[in-house]
């Protein structure tokens, strides 16, 4: 029987640091679920929902990760997780939107205000500069029947904003 945690490592951006710490993981026992990483500046943070043997708690995780030489100096943090793992209708990936363009201040709330009138649920959200452009990334679940109407309404938005804007359904390759 596998216990399901909240496993989030703050710490230094450094080579390895993703394969150390998954591949410690999987030395305890552990079933990777959903999964994020992210540099931020000259940190990193790594993020996942990890099932693990029974026989572990929280601080025996802990300090295994918190042992690894790519985390010296950032916070382990390691808590169960008791809500369901499997995604609900919120959580089910349609549509995959890329806006890019020079960076202003607001953007991201103005878009993300604009998925929220039409009942679209952000699943995930990268943002930050790709060379000369700030391109965010909206993974979302948009309801069938304002599909077409948000889709619109978020390229007219990112247009007003002198932005590009391109989508794709998520069963459509990248």
């Amino acid at each position: 029987m596998a216990r399901t945690f909240l496993v989030s490592v703050t710490c230094d951006d450094r080579t390895g640091l993703i394969a150390a710490i998954t591949g410690r993981l999987f030395d305890l026992g552990g079933n990777l679920g959903d999964t994020s990483f992210a540099v931020f500046g000259t940190g990193a943070e790594f993020t996942s929902l990890v099932g693990l043997p029974d026989h572990l708690d929280a601080d025996a995780v802990r300090a295994e990760l918190s042992a690894l030489p790519e985390t010296a100096g950032g916070t382990v943090e390691v808590s169960p997780y008791d809500r369901p793992t499997v995604h609900g209708p919120l959580g089910e990936i349609t549509h995959v939107v890329t806006i890019s363009g020079g960076d202003q201040p607001g953007l991201i709330a103005r878009i993300a205000e604009v998925f929220g009138e039409f009942g679209a649920n952000i699943v995930r959200l990268d943002a930050g500069l790709e060379g000369d452009a700030y391109t965010m990334r909206y993974s979302v679940a948009i309801p069938e029947d304002a599909a077409d109407k948000c889709l619109a309404t978020v390229a007219n938005t990112a247009g007003g904003m002198n932005l590009i804007c391109l989508w794709r359904t998520a069963d459509e390759p990248a």
